[in-house]
């Protein structure tokens, strides 16, 4: 009986996470744009152009991040 309800409990488990994986992706979607011949302002980027520019946005905020750090450290020592 107890194997019983474990089995039941992790299938309601697993799925709440299903559910909220999907309207995670759901909310992602939106955002991503197919690249299509006939867009209006040009050529649409790349996944590749797109994951580029995640990657240095994100470069950016780990350095200024840093450099916060190494002032704020820097200002409180006597």
């Amino acid at each position: 009986m107890r194997a019983l309800f474990s089995l039941v409990g992790l299938l309601i488990v697993v799925a709440i996470i299903a559910m909220i994986a999907k309207k995670q992706l759901q909310a992602v979607a939106p955002g991503i744009v197919p690249p299509t011949g006939a867009s209006a302002g040009g050529t649409a980027p790349t996944v590749q152009e797109q994951s580029r520019s995640v990657q240095q946005k994100v470069l950016q905020d780990v350095n200024r991040a840093l450099e916060q750090g190494a002032t704020r450290a820097s200002e409180s020592q006597p």
